[in-house]
């Protein structure tokens, strides 16, 4: 699996490579100027309290513990890239207390970085020795041909790690059963559409088992009918779909990092896909698009996630351009569902002069509701360690209503991984969003009664 081959735009998907303006100041001006991110100076307090934690690597015949080594499986394949393979333990890991400089990051060197980073597994440990130890232990025992009917204690305590760490991601997912959700989660087993919309932030290396974890405790708990996720990598995908089993999962690109749909196979019958490729993308970004039905209503689901970074405002727009086309020229028997990262600004919006007609925000047409405006807001979130609190709605949701039958419309929205893991992270630096939608009656019955 290749790499995508991308020129060098001047920022990094994660959107801390050119600032907004600080809290409370208005994104709704055309002529918006962004407050540079400066070096780092700040969160002192939180790195000291990382750096003086004890860490704790274990023998080979303490396996009964979970520890370092048994997460270090999933770890690695969250990690994993054709780079990680071939390039071992020469590569070095960025730390969270590095400083961010906009002038040095780039969208491919975060790419790169994320490539070429060492597994560290865990938050509780504090030095890149123990890491380098760990992996070169690792590098040994796959170096080591296997000896028939020959069991060391090195060996099994590594395969009872590998199973206890699979199974934890498994307890994850499943081990929330249907008599503990609440009357508004088990509403959604009904006529309820739900829609599970987030950037899980896949290009970071930090915390990745105990995010993936969050994650899927998340997708357990909810079991949203759709699911779309933005900033994918390869080894995250792998175990969505080795744990999701009761998903259809749509990939959009095999490459570098990406979108997916994920359909609940019991409520929701997978019809067909496409892709929709940007032509002028520096970010190998496109469109997603699957056909479905949904107890017999026609669906047309697409996700994306828009050039990142306000130097890339054209572009952006031209992809947000391409996104409604295809959303007016879907079949008009289909209810069409947009969601994604898109990267806008309110002022990239009224640029094109709003929204075209037949096509709606779901936000707005909840009310607007604040507790779920803004879905990447540095104030709250941060796993970025970004000086400036920066609260912008990256993360948007359109509808284009059915011309026949019943017609979908929103119930509510909220906002969702608000709470810190216990490794001192968020899930991701983008909140998700989970919308539960129901059909109303058709125009032809409501003139009936």
């Amino acid at each position: 699996m290749l790499p995508i081959k991308m020129d060098k735009p001047p920022c990094s998907p994660s959107h801390t490579c050119s600032g907004e303006p600080p809290l409370g100041c208005n994104d709704t001006a055309s002529g918006l100027v962004d407050t540079k991110v400066k070096n780092k100076t700040g969160k002192k307090k939180k790195q000291k309290k990382r750096q003086s934690v004890p860490s704790q690597m274990k023998t080979a015949n303490e396996c009964s513990q979970v520890t370092v080594e048994e997460q270090s499986s999933s770890s690695q394949l969250l990690l994993e890239s054709p780079e990680n393979k071939s390039a071992g333990s020469k590569h070095t890991r960025k730390t969270r207390n590095q400083s961010i400089s906009p002038a040095s990051s780039s969208h491919q060197d975060k790419t790169q970085n994320a490539k070429q980073t060492s597994p560290l597994f865990t938050c509780d440990q504090s030095t890149q020795t123990e890491a380098s130890q760990l992996q070169s232990v690792q590098t040994q025992s796959t170096q080591t041909p296997p000896i028939q009917d020959t069991h060391t204690p090195s060996t099994e305590c590594k395969s009872t790690q590998t199973i206890q760490s699979s199974f934890s991601l498994q307890q994850a997912y499943w081990g929330r059963s249907f008599t503990e959700q609440s009357a508004d989660e088990q509403k959604t087993q009904s006529s309820h559409l739900t829609l599970l919309c987030w950037n899980i932030d896949g290009l970071d290396t930090d915390n990745v088992f105990e995010r993936a974890k969050g994650l899927l405790s998340h997708l357990g708990k909810y079991r949203a009918d759709v699911v779309l996720l933005q900033e994918l990598v390869p080894g995250s995908w792998k175990i969505l779909k080795d744990i999701m089993k009761d998903y259809q999962f749509l990939q959009g690109s095999e490459d570098g990092y990406f979108t997916g749909i994920l359909l609940r196979k019991d409520r929701v019958q997978f019809l067909q896909s496409n892709i929709v490729k940007y032509p002028t993308t520096e970010m190998g970004r496109n469109l997603l698009i699957a056909h479905a039905s949904f107890l017999g209503h026609p669906l047309c689901i697409m996700t994306s996630h828009l050039e990142s970074c306000k130097a890339s405002s054209q572009e952006r727009l031209n992809q947000l351009r391409r996104v409604w086309k295809w959303m007016k020229e879907a079949p008009q028997d289909h209810t069409v569902i947009f969601g994604g990262d898109t990267n806008l600004r309110d002022w990239e919006v009224k640029k094109l002069g709003g929204l075209p007609d037949g096509i709606s925000d779901v936000w707005e047409m909840l009310g607007e509701p604040e507790e779920s405006r803004y879905t990447w807001d540095t104030s709250i979130n941060d796993n970025k360690e970004i000086p400036n609190s920066i609260r912008l709605r990256f993360d948007r949701l359109f509808l284009r209503a059915t011309a026949e039958g019943a017609k979908l419309q929103p119930e509510s929205m909220t906002l969702i991984g608000l709470e810190k893991l216990k490794c001192d992270y968020f899930i991701s630096d983008h909140w998700g969003i989970l919308c539960t939608f129901i059909f109303g009656a058709s125009e032809e019955q409501c003139v009936t009664d």
